[in-house]
């Protein structure tokens, strides 16, 4: 089993089932290729983009992330317990269920993404993740593990944002998810970094505090194509970003114990409204003033 990559026992047939209403084929397929589209387009931007400055490419991506979504057919709703930028690299760490997940963070905390190294190789995408500022880890191997934390803590002591998701596997949201694993964390350590912990889920329309929505999991061998097809042919289909308090990370207790903090926050089953300021984050994200109402 890989350091970076472990297995978990979520499935397609087990776990990504949709219960629920569902869309006619023609609509599902209209959404398809919007989202398709939109993304797409995002990735052959990427290069223009680069040549802005950092406060307008930064709006310029969560415009775009915010919008990928919504073109799947997918409603977003973000909740922001502690909105105020921290100064300083921040470590984003968050539940993996979807690949939805990552325009779902880069909506609301936009940073350089963690990947694995075999993405550099892939042909487009690959020069375009790089441009994109991403951090290609090998994760295959634990004698690289060294490396890898410095090289996140190298981008976390310039002040850059890191997002990564510690559970190094995607999950279904409907268990207790995995451990997170503490490399990342020894890096916001050794930069004196601040952890942003960011909690993910997904339901269905009539299902807002139930169980999550197995459309929106994209596990074990489950093909891309299959995924995308069965999130537009989910009709009703929310994800839920909650941003939660920053956790300093000054080292007193360790990697594990600070692994072990962030993961309690984000795998909480703790209702986030009783302390969060709420937002809209299909085409409003992010105004802390609104409030939404189920």
């Amino acid at each position: 089993m890989s350091v970076w990559l472990p297995v978990a026992p979520c499935t397609p047939a087990g776990c990504a089932r949709h219960a629920g209403a569902v869309r006619a084929p023609l609509p599902a397929a209209l959404l398809l290729l919007s989202g398709c589209t939109l993304v797409l387009l995002g990735v052959a931007c990427v290069p223009l983009v680069r040549l802005l400055g950092a406060a307008p490419r930064r709006r310029l991506i969560r415009r775009w992330a915010r919008a990928v979504p919504r073109a799947f057919g997918v409603h977003v709703v973000v909740r922001q317990q502690a909105p105020d930028p921290v100064p300083g690299g921040e470590l984003v760490v968050a539940n993996h269920i979807s690949w939805l997940d990552i325009p779902l963070v880069a909506a609301v905390l936009p940073g350089r993404m963690v990947a694995k190294s075999e993405i550099r190789r892939w042909p487009l995408l690959g020069p375009l993740a790089a441009l994109g500022g991403t951090l290609f880890i090998d994760r295959d191997r634990l004698r690289a593990l060294p490396a890898a934390v410095r090289t996140i803590a190298t981008a976390l002591r310039s002040g850059s944002r890191v997002v990564v998701f510690p559970e190094g596997s995607t999950w279904c949201g409907r268990g207790r998810g995995g451990a997170f694993r503490p490399a990342a964390f020894q890096a916001a350590i050794d930069a004196g970094a601040t952890v942003r912990p960011v909690r993910i889920a997904y339901r269905t329309a009539a299902h807002h505090r139930g169980p999550a929505a197995g459309a929106a999991a994209f596990v074990g061998s489950d093909p891309l194509a299959v995924s995308l097809w069965r999130v537009v042919r989910a009709a009703g289909l929310t994800a839920h970003i909650d941003v939660l308090a920053p956790i300093p990370a000054d080292g007193k207790d360790g990697r594990r114990a600070l692994a072990g903090r962030a993961r309690t926050a984000v795998l909480s089953t703790e209702n986030p409204r009783r302390s969060c300021q709420t937002a809209v984050a299909s085409d409003r994200a992010n105004r802390p003033a609104e409030s939404v109402h189920h």
